[in-house]
């Protein structure tokens, strides 16, 4: 065993005895005298007077203390000449991450799900982080967008990663922490590069789409219905005073993006969705998401929940029902703003069912 390439401690196969040591040793914050040890464990070297070392053991067959609890069959132990004590250690290859929560999480039936990420900002970020921490076992990130130092504020990414693009970032820094989650970087345009995209939509499970202008929306919601899947949309609405997230499962009754919006506006209610756009120029020159990070992060989560759950759902898992698909969350709620963005307090919450979709409705009825 070696640390910055010096020798500090040595390797021993043990008996079942050192380990059932070792177990009462921890509970009773005790120590073994070198003899003691060296009896177990006839190889180990005694380090000279006023020196310690390192020694791991690994026994083959660790015993069971109870019907649902073995001993782990790696130990390590701090030496000296005179003394043994037990020392923590966690030994991860990084693979087993999300099999730690099997039977608490139903992480098998996440683990073949594919998610094609639109948007590596700040609620994108958010968002893939999230679903890697769920158990996602493939996320694919569309984004042509190099990180830049007024994105750090908002962004999961921090400094060192400014100049990169987002996509390459975050693959980098997800495989890091959930090395169970391949995630794969696309670099390109949803709009520009529509005809890359397709492919990408027939071999996902479920689309999320978090880029903040509204030309880059009709794309992925106009792709995700001719696809045949499930889209979900985030975003903040009103220069961050609200956050939505809008589900549209791929159901003949159930209307597209367009179809939403539409509704919204002949009953009378406001429609928001305008505001992510300058007004000038076209749709990819849009207002930046305006809230604080950690206002953009929490939808981020929320819509990694969303996903996840309607995944979940159709695969048989009843607590993850989702009755509504239109949520609209208080960030700063602000007077005057009509339904659905009326709350008056900080996070209060409207949920709402996605309507029908309209005959005339290019998306939904393309031939």
């Amino acid at each position: 065993m070696t640390a910055g390439f010096q020798p500090v401690g040595h390797w021993y196969a043990v008996p079942e005895e050192l380990v059932l040591t070792e177990y009462f040793l921890v509970r009773q914050s005790a120590t073994l005298s070198f003899d003691e040890f060296h009896r177990l464990v006839p190889k180990a070297e005694c380090p000279v007077s006023g020196k310690w070392a390192i020694a791991v053991t690994y026994c083959a067959q660790p015993p069971a203390i109870s019907e649902d609890e073995t001993l782990p069959a790696w130990s390590a132990w701090i030496v000296t000449d005179s003394s043994v004590q037990p020392m923590l250690l966690d030994i991860r290859d990084g693979n087993e991450l999300m099999d730690a929560l099997e039977g608490l999480w139903p992480t098998r039936a996440l683990a073949s799900k594919r998610v094609l990420l639109f948007g590596a900002g700040s609620i994108g970020g958010a968002t893939a982080e999230s679903l890697a921490s769920y158990g996602a076992g493939q996320i694919d990130i569309v984004d042509p967008d190099r990180l830049l130092f007024h994105n750090i504020p908002r962004h999961v990414l921090t400094t060192k990663h400014v100049g990169r693009t987002k996509v390459n970032a975050l693959t980098q820094t997800l495989g890091s922490a959930w090395p169970e989650c391949h995630v794969t970087p696309w670099p390109i345009d949803l709009v520009a590069n529509a005809d890359l995209v397709r492919p990408l939509l027939d071999e996902s499970d479920i689309i999320v789409c978090t880029v903040d202008g509204v030309e880059p929306r009709r794309v992925a919601n106009y792709l995700a219905r001719r696809a045949g899947k499930p889209i979900v949309f985030a975003c903040v609405l009103g220069d961050g005073r609200y956050g939505e997230i809008l589900r549209i499962r791929a159901l003949p009754e159930v209307g597209c993006l367009e179809c939403q919006r539409r509704r919204l506006r002949e009953e009378g209610r406001i429609d928001l969705e305008t505001t992510l756009d300058r007004g000038y120029g076209t749709g990819t020159r849009h207002n930046p998401m305006t809230a604080v990070g950690g206002d953009l992060h929490l939808i981020g989560q929320l819509t990694a929940k969303i996903t996840v759950a309607t995944l979940l759902r159709a695969q048989g898992e009843l607590d993850q029902t989702l009755v509504d698909d239109n949520l609209v969350i208080a960030l700063r709620p602000t007077p005057g703003y009509t339904d659905p963005f009326d709350a008056t307090r900080m996070l209060d919450q409207k949920w709402y069912r996605a309507g029908r979709p309209y005959d005339d409705c290019p998306a939904c009825n393309a031939t």
